[in-house]
């Protein structure tokens, strides 16, 4: 691949906050052409992409749902025409759900496999046919530690991301004679909004569990997502990262 770093295109989705915003600004701040996707948070989506443009980045923001088909090919085609197609997907976008196996309902656990695993299946199946056309791309999941170890009361959501780590060794063998690369980043415990469903003393104890004694910074995980995205990294495929404190190993 010989395009420069700087002129290549990452798309993020779920871009607008947490780990999907720090994504966006550590692409940034290479002078990356940056695609932030959102679904409803359009104040918060605008304000990582002025962070973005400061460091000198040239940003787009677009709103789609991702379990449509139709607007993934509206987005695409959009982004095309402004001559923006991605070197570098991200998949980000994500719910979490908490709550015992036997309270999920039928509709709650079609929502988030769509959410989580159907928008994944979409997103990369329609952007990934220009990376095996040029020979270069990277497609990075960001997953879950519970994907690979599971959680009592994150069934559903241990499930989609354990989903997503098996669509990412899979796809990552389908594409690699095509020069295009698949990882995970699987995460433990981010300090995000997803841990404000946790008062004071779980969280202290929570980090009590961890060896490291914290919780991860979004900026942490989002430089983990750049490494993963750079040439020098053409020979890692197929690979699960969990950046999770020695939490889980």
């Amino acid at each position: 691949m010989s395009k420069p770093l700087h002129e290549m295109t990452v798309l993020i989705t779920g871009g607008s906050r947490g780990i999907g915003a720090a994504i966006a600004q550590r692409f940034a701040a290479e002078r990356m052409n940056i695609i932030i996707h959102y679904l409803q948070s359009h104040e918060a989506a605008n304000e990582t992409a002025r962070r973005c443009m400061r460091l000198g980045s040239n940003v787009m923001t677009i709103s789609a749902d991702l379990r449509s088909k139709e607007q993934i090919v509206r987005m695409r085609d959009k982004l095309e025409d402004r001559g923006l197609v991605p070197d570098i997907l991200v998949n980000n976008a994500g719910v979490a759900h908490y709550g015992m196996l036997a309270d999920v309902t039928e509709q709650e656990w079609d929502d988030v496999m769509s959410v989580n695993l159907k928008s994944m299946f979409l997103t990369t199946q329609l952007f990934m046919a220009p990376m095996i056309r040029q020979r270069f791309g990277r497609v990075i999941n960001v997953s879950s530690v519970w994907g690979q170890s599971g959680a009592s009361c994150e069934v559903l959501y241990s499930t989609t991301k354990g989903g997503m780590n098996a669509f990412t060794k899979a796809l990552a063998k389908e594409l690699a004679p095509s020069g295009v690369t698949v990882n995970a980043v699987a995460p433990g415990a981010v300090d995000t909004l997803m841990l404000d469903k946790l008062d004071s003393s779980e969280k202290q104890a929570l980090e009590q569990e961890i060896p490291l004694g914290r919780f991860a910074q979004p900026d942490e995980i989002a430089s983990l997502v750049y490494f993963l995205s750079l040439p020098e990294s053409a020979y890692i495929t197929g690979q699960i990262i969990s950046p999770n404190g020695g939490w889980i190993t």
